[in-house]
């Protein structure tokens, strides 16, 4: 076939791709978003929350690491949601969610989570649970809007103490993210992420070989890592994480989030005690347990777990040990709650 033959279906494949990617997102939506619910925070703008569960005691609400969804929290929801009411969520720009404006900031976050509550009918009080990033918004939360928060649960919490300065390893972790996020957008606005990840969830072993090629070892050991996790969430949730990591607005609102890890650390390394609310701090077997110090500056009362047989995702790696830190604070909590006034 001659060049000029050619020419035509080149010019065609990228629209193809581009198509192909739409068709799929618009199905996806029809298909599995049915397990929560859109709620209007903004003109324009909607974020996604599911429910499960009822009951006295406080609402459990789950906030997840920097670029993690709703959808790692769903295993121990199902777990939960038998004793207490419960709520997860797509923070804007993740998952179902749509993008917002505002700098992917603790302070930031904080505010458009109590809006999202607030226009779902969700009244408080919370028992907060965050992991990583997360583990800072919920701490921000208790910052801003003491009253609404009946708990607190930190899961191996990112520890602004080890940022500033700024270092060259740092800076660096942070530009390869941003690299990785850069080069997986268009890729996945032309359909290719979308190819190459629902073959990867069929373990493909060229769908793992093509990934490593376009990640890059550092990239693919960080690839490996996470889908390593997602191996430890319920099958039923992979499509869904697969539809949303073939999404390019994933990895614009992945370098959003990576973009402003130095204002975040500035936001939150001075941030003041949680004062009056029962705080647990889970800490992950690899990593330093906080020195008595340490953990009075995030919270005089605060008890401190280590998790013996855990990485950084605690909740993945030990669900029973998590399962059972929330069901001794909703408890006590319950408890405090009921007893008559002294």
């Amino acid at each position: 076939m001659s060049r000029r033959h050619w020419l035509p279906l080149l010019l065609l494949l990228p629209i193809a791709g581009i198509a192909y990617q739409r068709l799929g997102a618009r199905r996806d939506r029809r298909r599995l978003l049915g397990r929560g619910t859109l709620i209007d925070v903004a003109p324009g703008r909607r974020m996604y929350l599911s429910q499960m569960g009822s009951g006295d005691g406080p609402v459990v609400v789950f906030e997840s690491g920097i670029a993690a969804t709703s959808q790692n929290w769903v295993g121990l929801q199902r777990a939960i949601s038998s004793f207490a009411r419960t709520v997860i969520y797509d923070r804007a720009g993740l998952g179902w969610s749509s993008p917002s404006p505002a700098d992917r900031t603790p302070s930031n976050i904080v505010r458009e989570l109590r809006t999202l509550l607030q226009r779902a009918g969700i009244p408080p009080p919370y028992l907060l649970v965050g992991h990583s990033f997360g583990a800072l918004v919920a701490r921000r939360y208790a910052a801003e809007h003491p009253a609404d928060l009946a708990g607190i649960i930190l899961i191996d919490a990112m520890r602004t103490a080890d940022w500033p300065p700024l270092s060259d390893a740092q800076q660096g972790s942070l530009q390869r993210g941003l690299r990785l996020a850069s080069i997986a957008t268009p890729i996945a606005r032309f359909g290719l992420a979308r190819l190459l990840i629902t073959t990867f969830f069929l373990r493909s072993a060229k769908a793992s070989s093509a990934i490593g090629k376009i990640a890059g070892s550092r990239g693919r050991e960080i690839v490996d890592r996470v889908t390593g996790e997602v191996g430890k969430m319920p099958r039923d949730v992979w499509p869904v994480i697969a539809s949303h990591w073939s999404n390019p607005g994933f990895y614009r609102s992945l370098a959003a989030h990576i973009r402003v890890v130095p204002a975040t650390v500035r936001e939150m390394h001075e941030a003041p005690p949680i004062e009056g609310i029962p705080t647990i701090v889970l800490i992950a077997a690899n990593a330093e347990p906080h020195s008595p110090e340490a953990l009075r500056a995030i919270a005089p009362a605060a008890r401190q777990i280590i998790a013996e047989e855990s990485g950084h995702w605690i909740h993945l790696d030990q669900p029973g040990l998590v399962l059972e830190a929330i069901r001794s604070m909703f408890e006590e909590i319950r408890h405090r709650d009921s007893s008559p006034a002294q």
